[in-house]
């Protein structure tokens, strides 16, 4: 968790203690249902990024260059979702990593998918669980859709977990997307 984080933590508890202590006369800030507000105002802090939950997804990374190439036969090796750990045997929050297609469980079952990372280096991984990308090298996730490479093998583990291809936003769309967020994030 990175220090940010713990600051967005640390306010949104100074915030939930005012509102419980009763304080938050006229111009005063109190919170409702998690968001800041000011005088009517909501905090848009409040409402992106850590302290809602919600963390923004990378759209390039240094490291899928050790992914190897996503031909024809490594995409067939790919395990179904419901594999079980391959140390451990537990059938469930496991990852692939995308080096190997080795299977392990998450830092909440045994952390055996981090010290396959530790020991290995491999450091790109799919969760099982809800699809997503992480890589260990960045410590974030990764946005599958805006990430060619990456695409191949989110179809397969999509394909292969709900029995449909998955829906890709196109190119434009995600530049779009990215160009509003960076206005919106530079503020005036």
């Amino acid at each position: 968790m990175s220090s940010a984080a713990g600051e967005d933590s640390s306010s949104s508890r100074k915030g939930k203690e005012k509102e419980e202590d009763g304080a938050g006369g006229a111009g005063e800030s109190h919170r409702e249902e998690g968001v800041a507000v000011v005088e009517g105002e909501v905090d848009l802090g409040d409402l992106y990024g850590a302290a809602a939950g919600w963390v923004e997804a990378r759209t390039s990374c240094p490291h899928l260059g050790t992914m190897p190439p996503a031909g024809a036969a490594d995409l067939e090796g790919v395990p179904p979702p419901d594999s079980p750990c391959s140390r451990c045997h537990h059938p469930a929050e496991n990852w692939l990593c995308l080096i190997c297609k080795d299977v392990l469980c998450s830092r909440f079952i045994n952390k055996h998918m981090l010290c396959h990372y530790q020991e290995k280096g491999h450091c790109l991984a799919l969760s099982f669980s809800d699809l997503s990308v992480w890589c260990f090298g960045c410590d974030s996730y990764l946005d599958v859709q805006a990430i060619l490479e990456l695409r191949p093998v989110y179809e397969i583990a999509h394909l292969l977990k709900f029995g449909e291809h998955p829906p890709f936003r196109s190119l434009e769309v995600l530049e779009l997307s990215s160009s509003e967020n960076r206005s919106l994030s530079s503020g005036p």
